[in-house]
């Protein structure tokens, strides 16, 4: 292969160098080192590794810049035509996203990116290739994520969403010798979650399980305003274990004529039990049930529980139950004493 040689002057030298430093195109600014260091002396192999591209574009890079000088580093595609990827065909990828390959006459249920050209290409009459693709899927954030599963409420429309205004007029217009709660449980496993964690290429992490599983349970209520948490524990999920926790919020908000208590439509919330406990408390406690399978309006489920996962019981390594609720507590005051300080410093 014939070795390419470019011999600059000084001030060209130093000219290149300041363009380069000015760059913020990674692609570009390589081009440039390309033509410096061989300018230095380097061979295309030792161009090439230290600036960890391939050999041939090293090559690429030196005869088109022997040939036609600094205007040929800049990239040569702006003479190849109108883009294909235009406004079109990304509002029509977007839209084929938020759906399934089954709304466009597909049996496979999830997207690939060669399934995604083809629709794209009998939509819009474009082809590009996978790695077009690839960019254009990153360029937007679109990613291959896990689903959430959820069930349809069978209320209508117009009655969920009556329900949830209701909730939330009562929460901004609550009187100070009020309170209002989230209220949730949350199972506890010995056996941990399973959930994503970094590894190192090639690498596969384990977590050991005990094996037999145990189970454990909390009942709890977040303060809709202060974000403090309240909770019991038990060994079963019953009616016992949700009237506990209104025994210790009656203990809790002692000073407030009414206690609001925002939660969903578990059996244990409306058994005939828990019904004749609300009543001997003579309306200082008031149920506002959500509506069916409308988790995310449950503050409690989103904001404390699926953090206690992620911090606390996913991928965990207690060997016995014992330690596990140990660094559950832990979590839960940790969460409280930054609600407090928070509070504060909103009040300061």
């Amino acid at each position: 292969m014939e070795r390419i040689v470019i011999k600059l002057t000084r001030q060209v030298k130093r000219h290149l160098r300041r363009t380069a430093n000015k760059i913020k195109d990674a692609k570009l600014k390589t081009r440039y080192l390309i033509v410096l260091h061989t300018a230095e002396g380097y061979s295309r192999r030792q161009i090439a590794k230290m600036l960890l591209c391939s050999a041939s574009t090293v090559d690429r890079v030196r005869k088109r810049f022997r040939e036609q000088g600094e205007q040929e580093l800049m990239d040569g595609r702006g003479d190849n035509g109108p883009a294909k990827i235009n406004e079109d065909y990304i509002l029509a990828l977007l839209k084929a996203v938020e759906h399934t390959p089954l709304d466009y006459g597909y049996r496979r249920p999830t997207w690939t990116q060669e399934l995604l050209i083809r629709v794209l290409t009998e939509l819009t009459g474009v082809t590009v290739s996978r790695s077009t693709m690839s960019r254009v899927l990153r360029r937007f954030g679109i990613r291959r994520g896990m689903p959430k599963p959820t069930v349809c409420c069978p209320w209508s429309e117009k009655a969920r969403k009556r329900r949830i205004r209701l909730i939330k007029r009562l929460i901004e217009t609550l009187h100070p010798d009020q309170a209002a709660l989230y209220e949730d449980e949350v199972d506890i496993h010995l056996n941990p979650k399973i959930g994503p964690d970094y590894m190192l290429p090639g690498q596969q992490k384990t977590v050991l399980t005990p094996g037999q599983n145990v189970k454990h349970y909390l009942a709890g209520a977040m303060d809709a305003q202060s974000g403090r948490v309240i909770w019991v524990e038990g060994d079963r999920k019953r009616s016992a274990l949700f009237i506990e926790l209104l025994k210790k919020l009656d203990r809790h908000y002692a000073d407030k004529k009414v206690i609001h208590i925002i939660l969903d439509n578990y059996i244990i919330h409306s058994s005939k039990i828990t019904q004749k406990a609300v009543e001997k408390f003579n309306g200082r406690i008031v149920l506002h049930f959500l509506p069916p399978y409308c988790p995310d309006y449950n503050k409690i489920e989103r904001c404390v529980w699926r953090e206690l996962h992620a911090n606390v019981t996913r991928n965990h390594k207690c060997q016995d139950m014992d330690n596990l609720m140990q660094e559950v507590r832990r979590y839960l005051a940790r969460l409280n004493r930054s609600a407090a300080a928070k509070r504060r410093r909103e009040a300061a």
